[in-house]
C-alpha cells in the first residue's frame, strides 16, 4: 500500500512508514492510501472472537503493508494491554435499546485519543528505523484539550523523539490543563497560547510550511512530524474501533452479522468520523454517519448546504474539544469525493477567503453517507441529564452532543437501525459541566466537582484524574500565537 498527498497531481507515492514519519505532505496536503482495502463479511466473522489487539493488527496489515504482521501485532498487544486499558480497550454498552455507546475513554488519559496515541509512537519509532532516519523527530501538536495529553503520555521518554504541545490557555477545562501542565517526561514541552484552538492549529500549520524553520531544524538534527489526526498514523488506529464495535455488537446479539448500523460521532476536526467513513468504504455495514457538532456548527452547515464557511462567531462551550472552526480532516473526504486537483483549489480558497462551496454532485455524494446535527448548550445538558435520569447512563458533554444528534436522527430516520455512538471522554474530564447538567447547580470548582460527581452518582473517579491538584505544575507558560515559531526553535535546540 502506497500513500499520496490529498493535493498532489504529480503521482508521487510513498510507503506508510514515510507518511507516518512526515505527518504532513510537503505541499500542505494530508496523506491518503492509494486505495481503500476491502473487508468482507467472512473476515468480519473471523474477527468476532478475537481480542482487540488482534483485530487491530488485522486492520493495520491492510494499510501498513511495509510493516510485518508480527510488528503490528506486537505493537497492538503492548498498546492495548490491560495495564493501559483496564477492563478492555473499547467496550460497548447499551444506553436505551436503540443507541449503543462505544466507550473509547478507558485509557491512560481518559479520552478517545488514547486509542490512537498509545500505538502511534510505536509505529513512528519503527518508521524511523525503516526509513533510516538519524535525526530527532519533533512532534508538534495543537490541541483543543485531549490530543495534547494523550500525545504527551504516548510519546514521553521515547528515544529519538521530542514533543511540544500548544493549547488555548482559556479554551480547555481545568482538568485538561492540569493534565498537560503536570506532564512527566524529559522530552516534553507544553505551552499555552492566548487565543483559541484554531489560532493554535493555524500556527502549527504555518510552522510546518515554513522552509526557513525546516532548514534551521535540520541544521540541528531535527525534523517536524505530527501527532494530530492530520497524521495517517493517528487516523488508521481509529478505523479499528468501529470494526471492533461492530464485532462486539454481533457477539452480544444486538445485531446480526451483515446487518447495517448507523454511527454517530461528536466531532470538531472531522478525523474520528472520517475513520468511520473509511470503515464504511472498506465494507463495514454502516448506513448513515451522523456528524454531531456543538454550537460551533460549521460542519453541520457544510453537510447540509455544501458551503464551508469559517467566517462566523466562535463559541466557547461545555464541550471544548469540539470548539473548532477549521476541520482539517474534511480535506481527506474532499479528496475521495472530488479528487486532488479540486481539493487543492478548495483548500486554497479556504486559506484566502475562509470559505468554499462544493458542487451539487459532490454535495449529493456527501449527503448519501452523512447526516449532520448540532446541539446548543441547553440541548447538550438536557441530553446528558436524560441519559442519566432515564437510562442510568453517565456521559460527558461531548458524548451528550452526540447523544442529542443520535436521538434527533432516530426520530427522523425512515430505517430504524441500531445507532453506535462514539463516547469520546470520561464524564470526569468535564465533571463541573456534567454536575451542572445533572443538578442545575454550578457551585463546585472543576477539581472539587470530581468528588461531588462521584458522591452524586456512586461512580469512581478514574485513577488518571485523581489527585491532579497535588502534582507539580511543570509547564505554566503562555505566549502569543505569533511567538510559537521561536518557542519551537528554542525547544528543538535545548
Amino acid at each position: 500500500m502506497k500513500y499520496k498527498s490529498t493535493r498532489s497531481t504529480d503521482g508521487i507515492l510513498i510507503d506508510s512508514a514515510e507518511a507516518i514519519k512526515n505527518g504532513l505532505a510537503a505541499d500542505g496536503g494530508l496523506y491518503m492510501p492509494q486505495f481503500i482495502p476491502t473487508l468482507t463479511e467472512e473476515e468480519l466473522e473471523s474477527l468476532i472472537e478475537c481480542p482487540y489487539a488482534q483485530r487491530a493488527a488485522y486492520i493495520f496489515a491492510k494499510y501498513l503493508t511495509d510493516y510485518s504482521i508480527n510488528e503490528v501485532l506486537s505493537d497492538a498487544t503492548a498498546a492495548y494491554s490491560e495495564k493501559r486499558f483496564p477492563g478492555g480497550a473499547a467496550p460497548i454498552r447499551d444506553i436505551d435499546g436503540r443507541v449503543t455507546s462505544l466507550e473509547l475513554w478507558h485509557g491512560p488519559t481518559c479520552a478517545f485519543k488514547d486509542m490512537a496515541l498509545q500505538i502511534m509512537p510505536r509505529l513512528l519509532s519503527r518508521a524511523l528505523v525503516k526509513t533510516e532516519e538519524k535525526r530527532t523527530a519533533f512532534i508538534l501538536v495543537a490541541t483543543s484539550g485531549d490530543t495534547g495529553k494523550a500525545a504527551l503520555e504516548g510519546y514521553r521518554d521515547i528515544p529519538q523523539i521530542k514533543i511540544k504541545v500548544f493549547y488555548p490557555i482559556d479554551g480547555v477545562s481545568r482538568v485538561q490543563k492540569l493534565q498537560m501542565q503536570t506532564q512527566l517526561g524529559n522530552n516534553v514541552d507544553v505551552v499555552g497560547i492566548y487565543g483559541n484552538f484554531d489560532d493554535a492549529q493555524s500556527g502549527v500549520k504555518r510552522i510546518f510550511g515554513d522552509a526557513d524553520t525546516a532548514r534551521e531544524l535540520d541544521e540541528n538534527g531535527v525534523f517536524l512530524s505530527s501527532a494530530n489526526s492530520i497524521n495517517w498514523g493517528r487516523l488508521a488506529p481509529q478505523i479499528v474501533y468501529y470494526v471492533s464495535a461492530y464485532c462486539d455488537m454481533v457477539a452480544e446479539g444486538q445485531i446480526s452479522l451483515g446487518e447495517k448500523i448507523d454511527v454517530c460521532v461528536p466531532t470538531g476536526n472531522f478525523g474520528n468520523i472520517f475513520a468511520a467513513y473509511l470503515a464504511k468504504k472498506m465494507g463495514l455495514p454502516i448506513g448513515k454517519l451522523i456528524c454531531a457538532s456543538n454550537q460551533n456548527n460549521v460542519l453541520t452547515d457544510f453537510i447540509q448546504t455544501g458551503t464551508y464557511d469559517r467566517n462566523r462567531a466562535f463559541h466557547t462551550t461545555a464541550s471544548p474539544s469540539m470548539d473548532i472552526l477549521i476541520s482539517s480532516n474534511l480535506e481527506r473526504l474532499l479528496y475521495l469525493i472530488a479528487g486532488s486537483e479540486k481539493t487543492a483549489a478548495y483548500m486554497a480558497e479556504l486559506a484566502k477567503t475562509g470559505r468554499y462551496t462544493v458542487s451539487k454532485e459532490e454535495l449529493a455524494e456527501i449527503q448519501e453517507s452523512f447526516a449532520a446535527f448540532y446541539a446548543s448548550e441547553e440541548d447538550c445538558f438536557a441530553a446528558l441529564k436524560d441519559a442519566y435520569d432515564t437510562h442510568g447512563y453517565l456521559m460527558d458533554t461531548h458524548t451528550a452532543v452526540g447523544y442529542h444528534a443520535a436521538c434527533t436522527y432516530a426520530k427522523e430516520a425512515e430505517e430504524k437501525r441500531r445507532i453506535l455512538l462514539a463516547s469520546t471522554a470520561s464524564p470526569y474530564k468535564f465533571a463541573s459541566s456534567v454536575l451542572f447538567a445533572l443538578t442545575g447547580k454550578n457551585e463546585a470548582g472543576e477539581l472539587e466537582a470530581l468528588d461531588a460527581l462521584s458522591a452524586l452518582t456512586g461512580t469512581e473517579i478514574p485513577a488518571p484524574l485523581s489527585h491532579l491538584d497535588e502534582k507539580e505544575v511543570r509547564f505554566p507558560a503562555a505566549i502569543e500565537a505569533e511567538a510559537m515559531k521561536d518557542s519551537v526553535l528554542a525547544f528543538a535546540k535545548a
